[in-house]
């Protein structure tokens, strides 16, 4: 267990939080991209085959993100259809989010992170990022909306790109 993972566990202070480095990677539930085709043809997807747990990558941090040390969170609908590849496998979504470029361009990924709904800790902050600081508990949404769309700000379910 990393000396971060510790201090979130022993509800260190927002300064100690921030101090203490990132690990460069962590355990997580993904899909491997190799995997898309494992039940072509198959009646029983049997999602144990395809989930698997260990260690990715630690994201790099965009100017409008927060990293959230996540102390819980659920398996649903959106993991299960993940697992089976179905209707569409994920990596096509995250293939053509990516291909806006920017900071999106890093979703394209031979893997693909679990988790559409989580509750923990923020330990980080993107320099872009006003309401939220260090230290903070958090509910985590899968809605994921473009804040630089109009039709957003009365209602982030109302965006065109709304992807949740």
């Amino acid at each position: 267990m990393s000396a971060l993972e510790q201090a979130v566990l022993a509800g260190a202070s927002p300064a100690e939080l921030a101090r203490l480095p990132l690990p460069t990677e962590y355990t997580a539930a993904h899909l491997r991209v190799e995997d898309v085709d494992m039940f072509r043809g198959v009646l029983d997807k049997d999602v144990r085959k395809s989930l698997r747990v260990g260690p990715v990558a630690m994201p790099e941090l965009a100017p409008d993100e927060v990293m959230v040390a996540v102390m819980a969170s659920s398996i649903n609908y959106n993991t299960v259809w993940s697992a089976t590849f179905e209707p569409i496998p994920t990596f096509q979504f995250l293939r053509r989010y990516a291909s806006q470029g920017g900071w999106a361009a890093r979703h394209e990924l031979p893997y693909h992170v679990l988790g559409s709904d989580g509750a923990g800790v923020i330990v980080r902050i993107g320099s872009g990022v006003r309401r939220w600081r260090v230290g903070d508990h958090v509910v985590i949404s899968s809605a994921c909306v473009d804040d630089q769309e109009s039709a957003t700000h009365a209602d982030g379910m109302l965006g065109g790109e709304q992807l949740a």
